[in-house]
């Protein structure tokens, strides 16, 4: 697997813990100047995931507002006897 698709992240949340992780380090520890640089690029890639699946919800809840408001609906199945 290459390192790019191994960096991607499958949930918001998922996100959204790493970046507190990123944080809660360089606000905590005494780290060396790269390695602040390194987390400082990493979270701005995690931020750049996480503002993406939250676009990718506001898509899907776009179109689900249309379709019920375009006068699609569901109607009840009368269970089988």
């Amino acid at each position: 697997m290459s390192a790019k698709k191994q960096d991607m992240i499958k949930t918001f949340e998922e996100g959204l813990e790493k970046l507190e992780t990123i944080v809660s380090e360089m606000e905590d520890s005494k780290l060396p100047l790269e390695t602040l640089i390194t987390h400082y690029e990493k979270g701005n890639k995690l931020l750049a995931q996480c503002d993406l699946k939250l676009k990718e919800a506001e898509k899907k809840i776009e179109i689900l507002k249309a379709k019920a408001e375009s006068g699609a609906h569901f109607e009840e199945l009368e269970a089988e006897q």
